[in-house]
């Protein structure tokens, strides 16, 4: 346990729910809740008055949602925000608009079977507030890449894939994806990512990732093949490998316990790579909280795949990196702006 306590505030519109997510934060001896606010007027006031290290933001409230409110607040006063988000359709979007606006992570209230869903929750904030209360908010606002628009496709796009990059994302890694995948230009190899995400938010995901990149992106269904130009990314709640199909891969989707806490898991996903893609694979690693997919990284390794991880400057938590790194699975670590440009250079 660290010597002072994490200090949160907690800010949503219910009396209610201020209380259940106060009770079920202190349930963790090292997590504080030093206030609560109903809307975001008041959230600014008890900021300044107790300077958090964390906050923690109803998606949806009255007077101003959360999205407005960060967009006010980060560039003046960047805090680590985790995002409590309902499961409507609204609410998945406008968790999307929290997560480019600067929030480190979210979780989603449950929908069904509450009593059970609400420990998970719990479990699941506690677990992510102490991710957000060392995590790297400076960098939110700015914004380094340089789209790579779509336009005419190339005759390589569509293509089987001879290769397979592989990306893992966690806390952070939506922007960080973000900022890779549109520099990525259509002649790239086909991209299978996990980004750690429940059901649900990987579909809204990939559809905006879409419509910001030159590449396709889209959200894996079985059957699908991994083709030149095509960004794939795993489903909310189920694990993903890549699988040989006739001359070229696919993927392959499955229900089954976590892996490393996850599903989809990056472990799960990179290890196939390693068996079945071996030495004509590229691995990245971007931004998490803890180990997942440091294993799998090795193993892509071991079979001959060359393999990245971002560097800490630019990392919101490094967590994820940092394991892939010390455990021999990434040969380097790389600043996010310098990501696509040394992947680039790996495939010649």
């Amino acid at each position: 346990m660290s010597e002072k306590p994490i200090r949160v505030i907690v800010v949503d519109d219910s009396l209610l729910v201020r209380q259940i997510l106060s009770q079920g934060l202190e349930q963790d001896p090292e997590i504080h809740v030093v206030a609560t606010a109903s809307d975001p007027y008041a959230a600014r006031d008890e900021i300044a008055r107790h300077k958090p290290d964390v906050l923690t933001l109803d998606v949806e409230m009255p007077r101003m949602n959360g999205v407005e409110f960060l967009q006010k607040m980060m560039p003046q006063c960047p805090i680590p925000v985790v995002m409590v988000s309902s499961l409507t359709e609204r609410g998945q979007k406008i968790t999307m608009d929290a997560l480019a606006a600067g929030a480190v992570d979210f979780v989603a209230k449950p929908k069904a079977n509450i009593a059970m869903g609400l420990n998970q929750m719990m479990e699941d904030l506690r677990d992510k507030v102490r991710a957000a209360s060392r995590a790297n908010v400076s960098r939110f606002k700015v914004a380094s890449y340089n789209p790579v628009k779509k336009g005419q496709s190339p005759a390589s796009q569509g293509k089987v894939s001879r290769h397979v990059i592989a990306i893992g994302a966690s806390t952070g890694g939506t922007e960080a994806l973000k900022e890779v995948l549109t520099t990525f230009t259509p002649d790239m190899p086909g991209t299978v990512v996990v980004q750690h995400m429940p059901a649900g938010f990987t579909r809204m995901f990939a559809e905006r990732l879409n419509s910001l990149c030159a590449v396709e992106v889209k959200e894996a269904e079985e059957g699908d093949m991994i083709t030149d130009g095509k960004v794939i990314i795993a489903a909310g709640g189920r694990h993903l490998e890549v699988v040989r199909r006739g001359t070229g891969f696919g993927v392959r989707l499955y229900d089954g316990p976590t892996v490393c806490g996850h599903k989809p898991s990056v472990e799960v996903m990179m290890t196939s790579v390693s068996k079945n893609v071996g030495k004509a694979a590229t691995g990245v690693m971007l931004t998490g909280m803890g180990g997942d997919g440091a294993g799998g990284m090795k193993a892509m390794r071991n079979a001959g795949a060359r393999c990245i991880a971002q560097d800490e400057a630019t990392s919101v938590v490094f967590g994820m990196p940092c394991k892939a790194y010390e455990n021999g699975g990434a040969e380097k670590l790389v600043p996010l702006p310098q990501i696509t440009r040394t992947v680039k250079g790996l495939l010649h």
